[in-house]
Order: C-alpha cells, then sequence, then structure tokens
C-alpha cells in the first residue's frame, strides 16, 4: 500500500495534461493530494486532462481539471483562486507548463520571445504570488521546472533556454525571501524526457535514442515517471530542510 506522503495537501500542477504533469499529478494523488489539473485552453488538452481527472476520481483520489492561458497576465491569479475555492487552500505549486519552439537565434520575433518568456517566467512568478497566502498558511512548496538545456545549449533554443536559466534564478531568490515564512522552493532540471509530445514531433525514435545516449550515462530513455519521483520528494516531508536547489533528473547527462 502507497503511504500517504501527500495526504491532506492541495496541489495546482500547470501543464497538467499530459507528459510530465500528468505524470506528477498520478504519483501525487497516490500520495494522497487532491490536484489541480492545469491546461492550455484547447479541445486536445480539455479532453486529456478531463480524462486524467475521471481517472484519478475514479481510483479514489480527488482531481479538478482547471483551463489556464498562462501567456495572459491574469490566468495565473484565477487558476489559483479556482483551485482553491474547489479543494481548499493551496500546499503545493508545480510550475511545469512550458512554451517552446525551434528558431535560429536571430530570427526569433519579439512576439515569439516574449511568448516563451511569459509563460515560462512571468507566469511563474505570478503563480507564487497569487498563492502566496496559501502557501504561508500551509508552509507550502513551490516546484518548477528548468532544462538541461541551461547547462549544455541548443541551437534554436535560445528564447527558452534564457528562461529557463530564469527559472532557477527565480527559484534561488524565492527560496532566499519565502524561507522565513516557512515555504520552500525548489526546481527540478529534467533531461531528455520521452514525452506523448516528443513522439508526435519525432517519430523517428531510433535517431533520437542515438542522438541522446550519446550525452547521456545511462543508456536508456527517461520518461515522466522517472521525474515524478523527485516532484514527489520535493513536496513531502522528506525534503523538509530542502530549498534553493535544483535536482537534475537526466540520466546522467549534467554533472557537478
Amino acid at each position: 500500500m502507497t503511504q500517504a506522503r501527500l495526504a491532506g495537501q492541495v496541489a495546482l500542477i500547470t501543464g497538467g495534461s499530459r507528459g510530465i504533469g500528468a505524470a506528477v499529478a498520478r504519483l501525487f494523488s497516490a500520495n494522497g493530494a487532491a490536484v489541480a489539473i492545469a491546461y492550455e485552453p484547447n479541445a486536445k488538452m480539455k479532453k486529456l486532462a478531463d480524462a486524467l481527472a475521471e481517472e484519478i476520481n475514479g481510483n479514489g483520489g480527488k482531481a479538478i481539471a482547471i483551463s489556464g492561458n498562462l501567456a495572459d497576465v491574469h490566468s495565473p491569479q484565477l487558476l489559483v483562486d479556482e483551485t482553491r475555492k474547489a479543494l481548499g487552500d493551496i500546499s503545493i505549486i508545480v510550475a511545469n507548463a512550458a512554451a517552446s519552439s525551434a528558431t535560429k537565434w536571430n530570427e526569433i520575433s519579439t512576439d515569439e520571445w516574449d511568448l516563451v518568456q511569459n509563460v515560462n517566467v512571468r507566469a511563474t512568478w505570478l503563480l507564487a504570488k497569487a498563492a502566496y497566502e496559501d502557501l504561508k498558511k500551509t508552509r507550502g512548496s513551490i516546484i518548477t521546472v528548468t532544462s538541461v538545456m541551461v547547462e549544455t545549449g541548443q541551437a534554436g533554443k535560445l528564447h527558452y533556454s534564457t528562461s529557463k536559466s530564469a527559472v532557477i534564478g527565480m527559484t534561488r531568490v524565492l527560496a532566499r525571501e519565502l524561507g522565513s515564512d516557512g515555504i520552500r522552493v525548489n526546481s527540478v532540471m529534467p533531461g531528455a524526457i520521452q514525452t506523448e509530445q516528443e513522439l508526435e514531433e519525432s517519430p523517428d525514435q531510433a535517431a533520437v535514442a542515438e542522438s541522446i545516449f550519446a550525452k547521456q550515462s545511462l543508456k536508456r530513455r527517461g520518461v515522466a515517471m522517472d521525474l515524478a519521483g523527485a516532484f514527489l520528494f520535493l513536496a513531502s516531508a522528506d525534503s523538509s530542510f530542502v530549498t534553493g536547489q535544483v535536482i537534475n533528473v537526466d540520466g546522467g547527462w549534467v554533472m557537478y
């Protein structure tokens, strides 16, 4: 029987309809948390989020699916308000949603640049602001998501890598500022994780694997559930004395 390490807690997970976010939602629920699955407002993501919430509720958990366009400055507050109204005071924020594209550095438009920064950086900050009073009350945890590209660099990803570098800086400053309130702030750094989106965009998985295995120490593909345990650790009392840290889950790609 799974130990309920998050019993009585409420988690808001952005980008929760598939991939890493969905794996985190399932594991958090299995450990006793009520989860709000925030998804990008389109029919495909709604269908996935609704199905995930139905699955969790059918297994005896508690979940809601909520829509939010994180490029909109008002969306983080609305997501927090809706989560609190349905599930209670928030104790965990997982800022997982991200915008990305592949564009040569000098061909990135200002609109494209702003979209990536607004979703990946601004929305993370605004989620923390919106949930602050709840997190102070619950002595909660904020978990941000950065990327191995911060350490490795990748052509065509200047805007994305810049945003994920900013997320690390934000995580560390928030950890300093919120520590006196008992709020912990940490980040997970995924490597090359095989998700539904990757399978759709890169059908030649043999070539993808060959490229990745040349960099990783572990010669297998990482999947979403490989990351979920790191999020559970950072959300639970197991990490009660951990804050301001970045946890790499990348199969031994980056080492310090």
